[in-house]
This record gives C-alpha cells, sequence and structure tokens, in this order.
C-alpha cells in the first residue's frame, strides 16, 4: 500500500466549484498527476478523458486491492472501507467479477427495468401529492429539492427492490450518506461509520433470514446459503453495500442538477416538454457537465505503464480516476462548461467505463426520465431561490452534490368563486 508524507497536490474535499476547478489544474498539469488523499495514501490522478479510456481498457490496471496493491491491509485506512475493502463485482476482475455480477444482473434486464416503471411513477406521484399538499397548507413554503423530492425518488426504490423494511431504511441511507462525504473526517470517525454501515446490512440480511420475500437480499441470500462458494457472507454484505449505496445516491444527485439547469434554461425546458423523447438529452447532458461521481477510488496498476510526457505509472501504484472530469474536458468536447441538451456529442463517463460499467445506468436514466417531467408538470412555475454559486456542495472529492437546495414552487392562488 502506497502512503507519503511528501508534496504531492491534495485532492480537496470542499466540493461543488472547487470540484470541477481542481480537476481542470490536474488535466493541464499532465496525463496523471501524483495526488495526496486522506490518512496519507498516494495515487495518481487521471482526469484527461483519453488517457481515462485508455486505462480502464487495459489489463495491466485491477480493481482488486488484495492481489495488485502491494501491502495492503484491509480496515488499515478506514475511509476507504467501501471503495476498497469490500469484496463486491466493484473490487473483483476475472472470474470473481464475472460471478459476482452474474448475480445481480438479473435484476437489472432491460424488461426488468421497464417493469418498474409503474413503480416510479408511483413514487413520483407519491411524492409530488406530498408537495403540493404542503403549499397548499403553507403557501409560499421554501422546499429543499434535494431532501424533498431528488433524494426520495431512488431511495424508495432502491429500498423496495433490496427489500429493505420500512423501520430500517432511515438509518441505513443514513449511514449511505456519511461514507460518501467521509473522505475528510478523522480515522476513529471513519470507523465508526463503517461499523454502522456493517451493522445496517447485517440487520437486513438477519430479517430476510427470517421472513424472505421476493426482493434482491433474499435473492441473494438464497444463493449464499445454497453455495457458500458462489457468494461468500463477506460478499454478501459487500454486494449489499454497493448496490444500495450506488443505486440510492447516483440519481440524488442528477435530478437535482437538472432541475436546477433547467430553471436556469427556460428555453430547453420547454423544448423538452414539446418533445418528451428530448428528456434523455437533458439527462445525458445533465450527466455529462454535472457527473454525480468526479474522483472514484481506486485501481492499481499491474504493470508499469507509460503515458507520455515523462509519466509512468509503475507497478502497484494507486489510480484515482477522475469520471467526472471527461464531461467537462476541452480536448473532448466544445465549449465544455455550458449546459447545451442540443449539443451533438453529449458523451460522458458518469456511468464508468469497460468492465465496470454501471449496470444500474438505465435505472438512474429511467428515474431521471420520470421524475424530471413530472416536478415541472405539476409545478411549471417552479424556481431556485438562490444563485449556483451560493448553493452549498457536499463537502467531499467523490460524489458531486449539493447539501440543500431551496425552491419554491409557486402554485397559483385559488380562484375565489
Amino acid at each position: 500500500m502506497t502512503t507519503s508524507t511528501g508534496t504531492e497536490v491534495t485532492l480537496e474535499a470542499s466540493g461543488g466549484a472547487r470540484l470541477y476547478a481542481q480537476a481542470d489544474e490536474l488535466r493541464a498539469a499532465g496525463p496523471a498527476v501524483r495526488v495526496q488523499l486522506p490518512e496519507g495514501v498516494t495515487a495518481w490522478s487521471v482526469t484527461r478523458g483519453d488517457v481515462i479510456r485508455k486505462l480502464l481498457s487495459s489489463n495491466d490496471v485491477s480493481k482488486d486491492a488484495r492481489k495488485s496493491w502491494p501491502g495492503y491491509v484491509p480496515g488499515a485506512i478506514p475511509w476507504l472501507f467501501s471503495w476498497v475493502d469490500v469484496k463486491s463485482m466493484f473490487t473483483s476482475d476475472g472470474a470473481d467479477h464475472q460471478r459476482l455480477k452474474q448475480l445481480i444482473s438479473r435484476a437489472f434486464t432491460p424488461r426488468r427495468i421497464e417493469a418498474m416503471r409503474p413503480v416510479l411513477e408511483r413514487i413520483v406521484t407519491d411524492l409530488l401529492d406530498t408537495l403540493e399538499e404542503r403549499e397548499r397548507n403553507a403557501p409560499g413554503t421554501v422546499f429543499d429539492l434535494r431532501a424533498d423530492y431528488a433524494y426520495q425518488v431512488p431511495t424508495r426504490l432502491i429500498c423496495d427492490l433490496f427489500g429493505v423494511p420500512e423501520d430500517q431504511r432511515a438509518n441505513m441511507l443514513g449511514v449511505i450518506d456519511r461514507v460518501l462525504t467521509m473522505s475528510g473526517v478523522g480515522q476513529e470517525e471513519a470507523a465508526a461509520i463503517n461499523n454502522d454501515m456493517g451493522a445496517a446490512m447485517y440487520r437486513l440480511v438477519e430479517t430476510k433470514r427470517h421472513d424472505p420475500g421476493d426482493d434482491m437480499t433474499s435473492l441473494l441470500l438464497g444463493a449464499h446459503e445454497e453455495d457458500g462458494d458462489r457468494l461468500s457472507e463477506t460478499e454478501l454484505i459487500s454486494t449489499l453495500i454497493l448496490m444500495i449505496g450506488a443505486g440510492s445516491e447516483t440519481a440524488v444527485a442528477m435530478i437535482s442538477h437538472a432541475v436546477r439547469e433547467l430553471v436556469a434554461h427556460p428555453d430547453q425546458l420547454a423544448a423538452a416538454q414539446r418533445e418528451p423523447a428530448r428528456w434523455l438529452d437533458v439527462i445525458d447532458e445533465t450527466l455529462r457537465l454535472h457527473p454525480p461521481i468526479m474522483h472514484m477510488p481506486l485501481r492499481y496498476a499491474t504493470a508499469d505503464i507509460d503515458l507520455g510526457e515523462g509519466v509512468v505509472i509503475r507497478t502497484g501504484d494507486a489510480i484515482i480516476v477522475g469520471f467526472g472530469a471527461h464531461g467537462r474536458d476541452p480536448g473532448q468536447h466544445e465549449n465544455p462548461l455550458d449546459f447545451d441538451m442540443d449539443r451533438e456529442d453529449k458523451s460522458h463517463l458518469a456511468f464508468g467505463y469497460g468492465m465496470h460499467y454501471c449496470m444500474g445506468a438505465p435505472l438512474a436514466k429511467l428515474e431521471g426520465e420520470i421524475a424530471i417531467p413530472a416536478l415541472f408538470a405539476r409545478f411549471p412555475h417552479l424556481s431556485v431561490e438562490v444563485p449556483a454559486a451560493e448553493l452549498v456542495p457536499q463537502p467531499t472529492f467523490i460524489g458531486n452534490d449539493m447539501s440543500y437546495v431551496p425552491i419554491r414552487l409557486n402554485t397559483p392562488a385559488p380562484v375565489a368563486s
């Protein structure tokens, strides 16, 4: 495991505009730049779109710290637990990756994802009804777009998909939120978060062990109990952490950023409302400009990799990929800082690239495709109450979300009879 107390660039955890600015600085500095991460970990930061694709297509880059990161000791660096220490398809290569992926893939076939459409529509309708009732009872209320809507849509769906009981949801989701922003916390607090995460998942497994249902947790538990070689207990818990965490967080930022951009660009909102098929353009442009994940820990070189410009990533070195930097790379996109759903190339790496491309990507897009137009259809005069520069970002270099997005619904007053 590579650690250092040297003079590498520190990857900052303030989020927001600084998250974007530092990615630009790193891109300009070279094809890969040594950065300092919390707890003395060093890694090569890669933020150029072409280099990211090259590395993620290379057989000389691994996701498995157990096999590819010299000196790796599980649990030694608590903030890396959910990104490195877990044993799931997210942190595996080759046959292990395929075995673990196959267990989950049955939940994300095109047919099953499309079957979730009516479930999502019911969730969205219920949330909109709640907002409307609250507005009716207290006209002019300032709502939090994130907490009151964007966060609720994917978290309700993923909890339904994995059969998380109502009385366990708040605790589990709260711990997941803490994981995304714990890159700047102390070692003791990070260890406590990891313990809470494990406890939440074990509690869910024990619940399903005694009361199984038609859900993914019960399916995975059945695979574990039928054949532990197919899915070990550690892999079961790790897979739940991966799927519930990834499934509940990515779409949150996407919905919040899309709504904010459409309020700021009413002409593009109107175009999408005229042609419903264009909501997918809105979603892809949002993911390009405001990726839910900026820097994803970690990968590891299994051979020396010469990137040119005097940069060689050595065998065993850690790599942190700037997935979110690709969409803002001027080498990849013209006028990359403009929100333009009409641009021809809206390509992005928000869901990864190569073997580890996120299988939940179609579901996240479906969530946006339903949640965003429904919000504007119900509240066509919705406004965001502060400029983008004044929104408070979540403090992390990993995710790219806002802590609070104040909105008003601006529903017309009822006409007196």
